[in-house]
């Protein structure tokens, strides 16, 4: 049985940088991941160019039961750093958005500067993790290639959204065994199944709608889909969807009641649908006016303000909205409850020498680089102590 300063838990962003701060401190280290790749992840995020931070990094753009737990990590470890980081790497990097950074030379430029700084480690692919215990002062790691021992062991074994890159809740069953709480995982930045989706909309795009769900407020593009809705905005608003009503308003910027009156004394003859079709798209407005060329005239106004509220606030109750699932998700929500842990440290409060780093905790960043910015920080804290 071989033993090891450290063993690691899952070879993905948090693991393989809490493996990168512990080879650079001389510790002897092995990373064991049920994949036959490391980084799977990393390679696909940000469609395969890894939107690896965002300058916008702190608390308010991370969620779980106690966001507040980021601060220590990402305070120590900043955009700034992780951009020093890429570029100490002669990778190439890019804005898409301000301050939205992606690699220019593609994820896997990111993912081959992880594993070289992680040379001198052992990483042991396809290994399955059966079993853990804690024998006196060492951790005995049962796997489907033999066993291991560890004087400490980091668990980044990630979430269990996009199943088809082989991910494992093994994290969460070896947390519970240590007496930590598993806050239930679901499924977040995805999107959303509607009761009574339009499906002759699918496919279509809209600039910059508003999305309120419960307190929070949200700004970004949306796309209809055969059973649903999609895109930036509704990535944002599945985190906080569980046990929210939902509102889209389709013309943030615009009182459409008060447009359609006005357009009703100046184009009478004009439909509304053709009218509505000057700032939406033109399926979109006949969909709201059930295709009628009533001529805009004819209307009542009580007519229109119904008509206008399906623009401005679409109404989705809690109970017609759900998420589509793990498999369309790119993150989990939920995940090992921060409660018992340093978020200075990331080691256990209950069980010396175990941390836990990344997306197997309770906290889930929003999009645009908040969650690999907070992988790559968790497992630098957690590999500078174990």
């Amino acid at each position: 049985m071989r033993k090891y300063d450290i063993i690691i838990l899952g070879a993905g962003a948090a693991g393989l940088s809490a493996a990168a701060v512990a080879v650079k401190r001389k510790k002897s280290v092995a990373v064991i991941d049920i994949g036959d790749k490391p980084g799977r992840k990393i390679a696909v995020s940000g469609g395969g160019r890894c939107n690896f931070t965002n300058m916008a990094a702190s608390h308010n753009r991370y969620f779980g039961q106690n966001p507040n737990f980021v601060r220590s990590a990402i305070a120590r470890i900043r955009p700034d750093d992780i951009l020093n980081w890429v570029y100490s790497h002669n990778i190439k990097a890019f804005e898409k958005t301000p301050g939205q950074w992606f690699s220019k030379d593609g994820a896997y430029k990111i993912l081959y500067a992880l594993l070289k700084e992680i040379c001198d480690a052992d990483l042991l692919l396809n290994t399955n993790i059966i079993d853990i215990e804690k024998i006196s002062d060492t951790f005995v790691i049962q796997t489907s290639e033999g066993k291991f021992a560890a004087d400490s062991v980091i668990v980044a074994t990630g979430g269990v959204s996009y199943p088809n890159l082989v991910v494992s809740d093994i994290g969460y069953k070896i947390a519970k065994k240590f007496g930590h709480k598993i806050i239930p995982p679901c499924p977040a930045l995805g999107p959303l199944v509607l009761k009574n989706a339009e499906t002759d909309l699918a496919g279509i795009s809209v600039k910059n709608v508003e999305v309120k769900v419960g307190k929070t407020i949200i700004r970004d593009d949306m796309l209809f889909t055969h059973n649903g809705v999609g895109g930036p905005a509704i990535y944002k608003a599945s985190i906080h969807i569980n046990n929210h009503d939902m509102t889209i308003n389709l013309l943030p910027e615009v009182n459409v009641f008060e447009w359609l009156k006005k357009e009703k004394n100046i184009n009478g003859k004009k439909s509304v649908s053709g009218i509505l079709a000057t700032k939406i798209p033109a399926k979109i407005a006949q969909s709201i006016t059930k295709k009628s060329t009533k001529n805009i005239a004819d209307y009542k106004d009580i007519e229109l303000k119904e008509i206008a509220d399906k623009v401005n606030c679409m109404y989705i109750p809690k109970g017609d909205v759900r998420h589509h699932g793990m498999a369309t998700a790119e993150v989990t929500r939920g995940g090992v409850s921060t409660d018992k842990i340093s978020s200075k440290t990331m080691e256990s409060e209950l069980c010396k020498k175990l941390y836990f780093a990344g997306e197997v905790l309770d906290i889930t960043g929003d999009l645009g680089g908040f969650n690999l910015h907070w992988a790559f920080a968790s497992g630098r804290v957690a590999g500078q102590n174990a």
